[in-house]
């Protein structure tokens, strides 16, 4: 059927459906509204702000891309990169797809190409003698030192996403009353999608957010907090971690850039390089799917070619 209802007065309706329906987490949902909300203040630059779901063409999906490559400025005053300009339009991409659950006439998601994006050759991660000279650098005689200290550790520990160990309250630590020296202690976490996963904490990580948390001495709900203000909402954000993290691996010492990210890549990697196998690695880190595990194919491939030189030992005929 065709919509009387413009493109923009659908947005609404799709975030409302993207929760109730799809079951999208809330930081999805917050950033469709923000991906779509550009799309939206184009449709009113190009003055097809009244622009009907059926009278979207291919023509306008290739002038927004133009528009998304070539004119959009970002806050810093650069263009959006290839990644970046995808955010986009796999919003774009999502709303079609309402249209089409909804039985609304409008264009294929088909027709909303992705920028083709340079393909990595290998992902970052760190040595095992850098993660020690980070974890070394926060003075752990202040509760910020301490607080660094157990965040670096419970990454490493656990492979979480920063979304996930920011969302962490401290009443979810009560189990560590228990001052097992030996023990892994077990953590149900929601994590991307909404998907549930158990995560894995080593005595040594508990041991660091153990004297963080005697350390505190308050009643803040966050396991995570700004210790500089004293206002309601004191939990650290995602930006103030990446911050932290970047600082302590230049004065460690390291030249290369290093995020959160970087940290699940090398707790993964370290995993792998112990023997664990794809799939469990997998679970442990929350991929929906295996392809996406794969990215850790420098450890895997190694492994190989050592099994290979080990037990092949080829023809000795010439």
């Amino acid at each position: 059927m065709k919509s009387n209802k413009s493109i923009p007065g659908h947005i609404l309706p799709f975030l409302d459906y993207c929760e109730v329906e799809k079951g999208l987490s809330s930081n999805t949902q917050k950033n469709y509204a923000q991906y779509l909300k550009l799309f939206v203040g184009w449709l009113e630059k190009t003055e097809n702000a009244t622009l009907l779901p059926h009278e979207l063409t291919p023509e306008h999906i290739w002038d927004y891309r133009l528009y998304l490559a070539r004119s959009y400025k970002t806050p810093a005053g650069g263009n959006l990169g290839k990644k970046s300009q995808n955010y986009y339009l796999i919003a774009l991409r999502a709303l079609l797809n309402y249209f089409g659950e909804r039985d609304i006439e409008s264009l294929s998601p088909a027709k909303v190409k992705l920028a083709k994006q340079k393909q990595e050759g290998t992902i970052s991660f760190l040595e095992m003698r850098d993660v020690e000279k980070m974890l070394q650098v926060p003075d752990t005689n202040t509760q910020a030192g301490l607080r660094d200290r157990a965040i670096m550790e419970l990454f490493f520990s656990s492979g979480m996403r920063i979304s996930e160990l920011m969302a962490l309250d401290a009443d979810q630590m009560s189990f560590l009353d228990d001052k097992s020296a030996t023990r892994t202690y077990e953590l149900s976490i929601v994590g991307k999608g909404g998907r549930a996963r158990t995560i894995f904490i080593s005595p040594h990580a508990a041991k660091w957010l153990r004297a963080y948390l005697i350390k505190r001495r308050d009643v803040c709900k966050p396991l995570f907090i700004n210790h500089r203000t004293r206002t309601d909402n004191r939990r650290l954000t995602p930006r103030s971690v990446q911050n932290m993290i970047s600082r302590c691996a230049r004065l460690a010492g390291l030249s290369k850039k290093v995020t959160p990210h970087t940290l699940r890549h090398t707790y993964a990697t370290d995993l792998l390089d112990h023997g664990a196998d794809l799939r469990s690695v997998q679970e442990l880190l929350g991929h929906k799917n295996v392809s996406t595990t794969q990215v850790y194919t420098h450890v895997t491939n190694k492994r190989l070619r050592d099994i290979h030189e080990k037990f092949h030992g080829g023809s000795d005929l010439e």
